[in-house]
């Protein structure tokens, strides 16, 4: 039997936060994890440095995506990242909030399962860009609620409805 795989994307500061501790518990546990960063947040003082501080291992894939305007960046990751959810074919693809890298992951994994975790809803007065990122990433695919990132883990591992 295959052991369980989970891609994990991620692609802005607040992710790299989340993910720490979730990819630990992951390691922890035996499952197989995919971390995918999408280059979102790229310059050392956005990326490196919290990858080494939070003791968040390397990506096992780097796009690279780096700046652009929504739509261009958006586009080039939802294709890499789409090539790495077919290759692997996990058994759940998680995010992280509602950044273009959330969006690009949820598009991608539209014919796989969807883990979205989220901290807390923003207000409406915010960009409109990450209401939308979240609430497309909660509607293009089966969506696996797991509410805050320390309880993501317990769910993907234990709770398969």
């Amino acid at each position: 039997m295959r052991d369980q795989v989970i891609v994990t994307v991620v692609g802005a500061r607040p992710q790299f936060i989340k993910a720490a501790p979730v990819s630990r518990a992951l390691e922890a546990s035996g499952t197989v994890e995919v971390l995918v960063h999408t280059g979102q947040h790229y310059d050392d003082s956005l990326s490196r440095v919290f990858f080494e501080e939070l003791g968040l291992r390397q990506p096992d894939v780097n796009l690279n995506v780096g700046s652009g305007p929504h739509g261009w960046q958006t586009g080039h990751m939802l294709i890499g990242l789409e090539e790495v959810i077919t290759r692997t074919k996990p058994e759940w693809v998680l995010v992280y909030g509602d950044t273009n890298s959330t969006l690009a992951a949820a598009l991608a994994a539209a014919k796989w399962h969807l883990c979205q975790t989220a901290s807390r809803i923003r207000p409406r007065n915010r960009a409109c860009q990450q209401l939308t990122a979240a609430g497309a990433a909660s509607s293009a695919t089966p969506l696996k609620a797991c509410g805050s990132h320390a309880g993501a883990v317990a769910r993907l591992l234990f709770d398969q409805t």
